[in-house]
């Protein structure tokens, strides 16, 4: 899958959000689509990782610590 894939999958979801929402005034869209799509990245990454957080957090460009606090924010610990 592309990157541009991605990012029509979460256009089309986004567009089908605010239509699902009708009238309502749709908050905290960023915060929501990021806290969404980050646990199957974390996911994604740690398998990739084989568990290994100090590799996954290089794959994530992000330091090892930040990856633990994810990690731990997600239940993923």
């Amino acid at each position: 899958m592309s990157k541009d894939n991605i990012q029509d999958i979460v256009k089309k979801s986004l567009e089908k959000y605010f239509k699902d929402l009708g009238e309502q005034q749709p908050s905290n869209v960023y915060e929501m689509v990021v806290f969404t799509v980050e646990k199957p990245i974390l996911e994604a990454v740690m398998a990739r990782a084989e568990g290994n957080q100090s590799q996954a957090a290089e794959m994530l460009g992000m330091n090892r610590n930040t990856l633990r606090k994810e990690l731990q924010q997600h239940g993923l610990l």
